[in-house]
């Protein structure tokens, strides 16, 4: 499992469901790209998204590992 070092930000869990990643992207020159995403339970990457995450709680927080 990635430690949060390894990570490229972090998850939560909202009581809805709704899975929110808050991502960073560093690049050459000190580029700093900062995002949110929510993933609904209807949503159709919902799925792949937890599983990404290795699983996640309402309240909980974790880091998410790069994507390969």
């Amino acid at each position: 499992m990635n430690n949060v070092s390894d990570s490229i930000g972090m998850a939560t869990m909202a009581e809805d469901g709704t899975i929110q990643l808050y991502l960073r992207a560093e690049g050459p020159g000190d580029i700093i790209g900062d995002v949110q995403y929510a993933y609904k339970k209807s949503d159709p990457r919902y799925q792949e998204i937890l599983q990404h995450i290795g699983g996640i709680s309402v309240g909980e927080k974790k880091p998410v590992p790069r994507w390969t």
